[in-house]
């Protein structure tokens, strides 16, 4: 990828709000070249969607989970082709659950990160995902966020991921 289409997607995650022409200036390209490699970029899918972060408990929630799942059984691939299938068909269900992957770690082998207005809809999750129990036994473990606390750390932003973008630029170097 080039340097320019990197900057471009870090500025973008920084804030995709701004204009073409704003961020040809930004990036000292001519506004044509940006709204070319946007385009491009658009096409080969690397852009996925321009989107905002809410403030989360100004709109509503409460709570953020990350569920941890360990299937006890290795699952075959057809039998994970099916769980896709009925995991698509009801994602409108459970509109908590913004990312629902496999992968490895912390003892599990999927996990789901979800935003809840309370406690209860929090348990809904849990209590939809036993709609998966043809997967075989599995274990669910959660890590629960208050976003209501005083403390936190750091927000949840694109911004630190977009100057680590960039920071993947000069390594290649």
């Amino acid at each position: 990828m080039k340097d320019v289409e990197l900057k471009l997607i870090s500025e973008l995650m920084k804030n995709s709000h701004r204009s073409d022409r704003q961020l040809a200036k930004t990036l000292q390209v001519s506004q044509p070249t940006i709204t070319r490699i946007r385009r491009k970029l658009e096409k080969e899918g690397i852009i996925k969607e321009y989107t905002i972060i809410p403030d989360f408990v100004k709109v509503g929630y409460h709570l953020a989970a990350l569920t941890f799942c360990k299937f006890q059984r290795q699952l075959t691939p057809e039998v994970l082709k099916n769980a896709r299938m009925v995991a698509q068909e009801r994602l409108g269900e459970i509109g908590e659950a913004v990312v629902l992957e496999r992968g490895i770690g912390l003892n599990s082998n999927g996990v789901v990160f979800s935003f809840h207005k309370n406690y209860s809809t929090y348990l809904a999750l849990k209590e939809w995902l036993k709609q998966f129990s043809f997967l075989g036994p599995y274990d669910l473990t959660s890590f629960i966020i208050n976003l209501d606390d005083d403390v936190h750390y750091r927000y949840l932003t694109f911004s630190t991921l977009s100057k680590h973008l960039l920071s993947t630029m000069t390594e290649k170097k």
